[in-house]
């Protein structure tokens, strides 16, 4: 089947009329502009100038320049017909040093880009935290500090103060798990520490410092939506073993459980502590933290990527079954190992897993919250290349984000509350610890030049959020 006859498809399956079609960026991922209008160093500039943290050296001083392209960003929304437009602020920019009044011209530039949103009738969805905290903060310790969930909220109710005649959609946190854990268990992400125990202290200090800002924004006398982006996964067993079913039930806690019981429950998982015990007391959890964390919310924010498939492993004799010297991401995964089962998988090697996301929507809906559910990220690297007339026909991505719709229509018919769906990323960007070497974008950017086209997969998905809706084949 050729591009042009998968856009010809009729649309079959056809969504609620108000449901949101979006797309999503990152501030440090695509604004560049890292020393200009009074911004200061966030721990991504500092950890992508460390020589072996980043792929080829690569850094986010220049990425899409979307600083200073915004306008053209938007034409590119605007023409692909999205109906909203997520982005996250850099804290650094708008609040050198994560501390004291906001800079005027950092506001500015997200009232600017803000207005011709507007302008192109594209809502705005703010994130206020993708993963760029002020340096100056994690010098006095980051987000293993409990100080640093007020400096967060200070920052929310501020924003809020500057944008929030302009805003209405605010996200607190996009996917604490890999803050916490991706940069204070494994050091793969910024700040980069091996710090197993301030891993969990950091995914604590994250949800109250969530739950802080939601006050902080509901304070205001502006009206907002407040939501937190958590990114779940459904986690399958190898077998129907004893062993393997308790592997997967220690990886759903700490990769799901433990963000999902206390934002949306009030309450730790009893297992979940039982099994950082070997890590940490908990003592850093204080008396009225789960009730702040718990904080009513407007709507739930899901990134998907993946399933995770787990067995436990065969430990040696003699091998403490304690944590390890050497941590990953998952406190405690010396008692799990994870399963490729020869599935088709992305450029990041991840597997491809549609019904995943349909068990994740069913489950949050059904044993969490009636709350309205955006899937706020989804999407697929491949190893796009342009043809001779700089055109990317990346049939791999329009598949996947076919599966994946497919997936949310039928969870839509089944009762989920799911409200719209934003495709990870409207341009090609720098992918964190992979630089530029991945491509998640339905726009290719030729870094060089900084010229966007859309790929194949942008046509594709204009034509879907048009009609609102895609073949069911």
């Amino acid at each position: 089947m050729t591009s042009n006859e998968i856009l010809l498809a009729p649309a079959d399956l056809v969504f609620p009329t108000d449901f949101l079609w979006g797309a999503a960026t990152a501030a440090y991922q695509v604004e560049g502009a890292v020393a200009e209008d009074g911004r200061t160093a966030s721990i991504w500039d500092t950890f992508s100038h460390t020589p072996g943290r980043v792929l080829q050296g690569d850094t986010g001083d220049v990425a899409c320049d979307h600083y200073h392209r915004y306008r053209e960003d938007v034409d590119l929304m605007s023409r692909l017909g999205l109906s909203s437009y997520r982005f996250s602020v850099s804290w650094s920019r708008v609040q050198p040093g994560g501390r004291g009044p906001l800079n005027p011209a950092g506001v500015d530039f997200y009232r600017r880009l803000v207005d011709e949103l507007g302008e192109r009738d594209i809502l705005p969805w703010l994130t206020l935290y993708h993963w760029d905290l002020p340096q100056e903060l994690e010098d006095a310790g980051g987000w293993p500090v409990r100080d640093t969930a007020y400096r967060f909220a200070e920052f929310a109710g501020l924003m809020h103060e500057a944008l929030g005649d302009r805003v209405q959609h605010w996200t607190t946190l996009n996917e604490p798990w890999c803050s916490a854990f991706l940069g204070y268990g494994s050091g793969d992400h910024a700040p980069g520490r091996n710090e197993p125990a301030a891993s969990v202290r950091a995914a604590h200090h994250l949800m109250l410092g969530h739950g802080l800002a939601t006050q902080a924004i509901r304070a205001g006398t502006m009206p907002a939506q407040v939501g937190v982006t958590l990114n779940l996964y459904a986690v399958s067993p190898v077998s129907e073993t004893e062993a393997d079913a308790d592997a997967t039930r220690r990886v759903d806690g700490l990769a799901n459980r433990i963000f999902l019981d206390p934002v949306l429950l009030g309450r730790y998982p009893d297992d979940v502590v039982e099994d950082l015990r070997p890590v940490t007391d908990m003592s850093h959890v204080r008396d009225g933290d789960l009730e702040v964390i718990s904080s009513s919310l407007d709507m739930l924010g899901v990134n998907y990527y993946t399933r995770y498939v787990v067995c436990a492993p065969e430990m040696p004799d003699g091998v403490d079954d304690r944590w390890r010297s050497a941590p990953s991401a998952f406190p405690g995964s010396e008692h799990v190992q994870f399963k490729d089962r020869g599935l088709p998988v992305t450029a990041m090697n991840w597997e491809i897993d549609a019904p995943g996301l349909l068990e994740v929507l069913r489950r949050v809906s059904r044993e969490y919250t009636d709350l309205p559910i955006y899937l706020t990220e989804n999407g697929a690297a491949f190893d796009d290349v342009p043809d001779s007339e700089g055109r990317v026909e990346d049939a791999g991505r329009v598949d996947f984000f076919a599966q994946h719709l497919r997936a949310c229509h039928q969870a839509i018919t089944e009762g989920v509350p799911l409200r719209g769906y934003f495709a990870w990323s409207l341009l090609d960007n720098f992918e964190w610890g992979f630089g530029y070497t991945k491509r998640f974008g339905i726009t290719y950017v030729d870094y060089p030049t900084q010229r966007r086209t859309p790929k194949a997969s942008a046509d594709w998905y204009a034509q879907v959020s048009r009609r609102n809706g895609l073949a069911a084949e």
